[in-house]
């Protein structure tokens, strides 16, 4: 039995991740401030004595004797990073700072949650890991993702200056339960919005593409890639491969809900990625992993999920 950080923790990804970890046996601390976090995600786990919610900022130093923790702390939805760009490049920042910090002073193992909007609007299609990006330091989304890129900077300087022992993981587009209804990522809208019978709204023409990946999946590599051997870092994609355009992705939303919804196509946001697609032969190698649920079994159990919101 390990004793585990989660920062992040409560939310959507975050309380997938304490879930799993409290069913192998460990000890949890859910760090979260909640700001687009919720207890109601974590509600289950507040019963069971090997789970411990703390309300807490990453960009303030947190201290508990812990074996590992995951650095999760970050808000990821272009509705809520934008809202407050610059907490938003804080909580990157000043969280890796702060939780390298602690695992510096604990001996921790330490896991970097990265992205793949490091990678930006890419040339190279699908992404390796060995891609550096090409992303706009100016523009709308550079607090996320500049701050997402300075955070993998900081967990590389920390582990060849103070051999902290780290692992980087870049996290392609993830849908699941849990995910907050008006949190702007695209297949939660298109979920929510067939269950009203409401207009879908494509931003572009919709011929750009996604690959989606099941929470589940997601959490399974995460595990793995902490798991993996003492100096193997990453960093490591972890992404469904299996790419759609957003109108593919509309069309089979609306079939699988018998919805009445139309589609409206509105102008595409500024510096919006045209494709995203990951190249996982890294993870199949050194993890052993790739996603088991594709796209049509996932959207069930979402629709499921936020059945509630049906009209």
């Amino acid at each position: 039995m390990k004793k585990i950080l989660v920062s992040g923790g409560a939310g959507f990804i975050g309380s997938h991740l304490c879930t799993r970890l409290i069913k192998d046996g460990h000890e949890v601390i859910c760090l979260d401030n909640l700001f687009t976090g919720s207890e109601e995600n974590i509600a289950h786990l507040k019963g069971n004595p090997r789970f411990e919610f703390v309300l807490h900022d990453v960009e303030l130093p947190y201290e508990a004797e812990v074996d590992e923790i995951y650095n999760l702390a970050c808000p990821a939805s272009p509705v809520h990073y934008q809202h407050d760009a610059i907490k938003t490049i804080k909580t990157s920042v000043l969280g890796a700072i702060n939780m390298l910090g602690l695992a510096k002073k604990t001996g921790a193992k330490i896991m970097q949650a990265s992205t793949s909007e490091i990678y930006g609007d890419p040339v190279i299609h699908p992404q390796v890991e060995s891609y550096w990006g090409n992303v706009n330091p100016i523009g709308i989304r550079s607090c996320y993702d500049e701050g997402k890129r300075c955070a993998e900077t900081l967990f590389m300087d920390y582990y060849r200056q103070n051999g902290i022992r780290i692992k980087i993981i870049r996290i392609f587009n993830t849908y699941g339960p849990r995910m907050l209804p008006d949190d702007g990522r695209v297949v939660s809208n298109f979920v929510v919005q067939a269950l009203q019978d409401k207009d879908i709204t494509i931003y572009g023409s919709g011929a750009q593409t996604r690959s989606f990946q099941y929470v589940d999946d997601l959490i399974e590599g995460m595990v793995r890639m902490m798991n993996t051997e003492e100096g193997f870092i990453g960093p490591v994609n972890l992404g469904n491969p299996n790419e759609f355009s957003i109108l593919e992705l509309a069309e089979k939303v609306i079939r699988l809900t018998g919805s009445k919804s139309k589609l409206i196509f509105k102008p595409l946001p500024h510096d919006d990625p045209r494709q995203r697609k990951p190249d996982i032969t890294l993870a199949k190698h050194k993890l052993d992993w790739q996603p088991a649920i594709e796209l049509e079994e996932g959207l069930l159990h979402m629709i499921e999920y936020f059945g509630k919101y049906r009209s």
